[in-house]
């Protein structure tokens, strides 16, 4: 009977038919270590989700500040265990909304923010000493952090208690999205004052979530949204310790966010080896010795490019299974992919479904009930190696470069995913 096709990973090495028990098999096994333990391959909790579920995290916002707080509250009534808020680009860019430029463009793609009044509007009712709250926001994620900070002060919330992140991650807009103001290096001096003011004032507070999810939509494959993001991390912890922050003053405050696809096991292989990767870089490029700063932590984002409008409940499955795979991948936080996003905004029922599917994952799949289900076996452990290796060898070639930054001036990361660089 002759093989269906060729099968490949979405990087191009060859899908081995079954178990062989190789040397790399083994070696990679020997270095599994203790979940909660350096180098972290097993998770970055002893008992992972067996002491706590990852954060439910619906990314929602449109229209005005008064239309996405009903969606928050909703959403928080149903279940959800963390805010995740969507900016328009007008205020992505630094735009009020009755600028002219913005026409067209206001509340279309997130929520609408022009003033600390849109601000307080968007959070009201919703105790910010109880929520976290994650705002895609970069080019003015200064601004936008300064703004949450004065409403919670509003509320009467100590600043040690305001807890959430700020993407803050400038690099990957000029690699993935376009959504910049400023000059790269210049950029990276804004990134880095939030860096520092998070380490001095909001202890809880994530000050950056370097991002590989808009890296792989916009067409990377799994190594290369490792690579390129750990290479931009690079750069800004770089930037962070030259500007004489101590390297696990802040490290412990670093967080990823990642893309989960539809290719199961490679995506919980990816995450696995992200995590062995994060480790080795913090250890032995910048000497960092608390564990915590060792420790990678991320949310991940089911994949929005992988839904279709034809036939759209089919999105339901596709969404269930990369949500799976970001599970059995050891995430901190998950946001699910309503079914209708391919044709509009996210309705009520399909935002509700979204977030059913991550409770149903957590409560009747019974994956959550042990640490690292799927380690040690042969092809997680096989392609969690060879991402790992890849990987660190796409890094080499960027430090070849002068890295993330330099490689972002000639264009190399970009050029990388639109024409598949060798």
């Amino acid at each position: 009977m002759s093989e269906r096709g060729e099968f490949k990973t979405t990087y191009g090495a060859p899908m081995p038919p079954y178990e062989t028990a190789d040397d790399a098999y083994r070696a990679a096994v020997e270095r599994l270590g203790a979940p909660g333990e350096p180098p972290f391959t097993r998770g970055v909790r002893p008992t992972m989700y067996r002491g706590r579920l990852w954060t439910m995290r619906q990314y929602a916002g449109f229209g005005s500040a008064e239309e996405s707080n009903a969606r928050y509250r909703y959403l928080l009534s149903q279940g959800q265990t963390g805010l995740s808020v969507a900016f328009d680009l007008p205020t992505q860019m630094g735009f009020d909304a009755d600028d002219p430029r913005a026409e067209g463009e206001v509340g279309k793609v997130g929520v609408s923010i022009s003033s600390i009044d849109d601000f307080a509007l968007l959070l009201k009712d919703i105790p910010l000493d109880q929520v976290t709250t994650s705002m895609t926001i970069n080019a003015t994620a200064a601004i936008l952090l300064g703004m949450y900070v004065a409403v919670a002060k509003r509320q009467g919330v100590p600043l040690t208690r305001v807890g959430g992140t700020t993407q803050n991650d400038i690099l990957k807009e000029y690699i993935a999205r376009g959504t910049y103001i400023y000059p790269p290096r210049q950029s990276m001096r804004l990134v880095t004052d939030v860096i520092a003011y998070c380490a001095e004032q909001l202890p809880r507070w994530n000050p950056i979530s370097i991002s590989g999810y808009h890296i792989r939509e916009a067409g990377a494959d799994a190594v290369q949204e490792l690579a390129f993001t750990f290479a931009n991390a690079i750069a800004y912890v770089g930037a962070a310790v030259e500007r004489g922050l101590p390297v696990d003053a802040f490290a412990a405050q670093l967080s990823f966010f990642f893309a989960a696809n539809a290719t199961l096991i490679e995506e919980v292989a990816k995450f696995r080896a992200a995590r062995r990767i994060w480790e080795r870089i913090m250890r032995e490029r910048f000497g960092a010795s608390d564990p915590a700063s060792l420790a990678l932590r991320f949310h991940t984002q089911t994949m929005g490019s992988t839904l279709t409008a034809q036939q759209p409940r089919n999105n339901i499955v596709r969404t269930a299974i990369e949500a799976l795979a970001a599970v059995l991948g050891g995430t901190q936080s998950l946001h699910t992919n309503a079914y209708d996003e391919a044709l509009a905004l996210p309705s009520e029922e399909s935002a509700r479904i979204a977030l059913r599917t991550q409770q149903l994952i957590a409560e009747e799949s019974g994956v959550a009930e042990t640490v690292d289900p799927l380690g040690g076996a042969y092809l997680v452990e096989k392609l969690t190696a060879d991402i790992e290796t890849r990987t660190l060898a796409e890094l080499d070639r960027i430090d070849a470069q002068g890295g993330a930054l330099a490689g972002i001036e000639r264009g190399y990361q970009q050029r990388a995913i639109d024409w598949d660089i060798e």
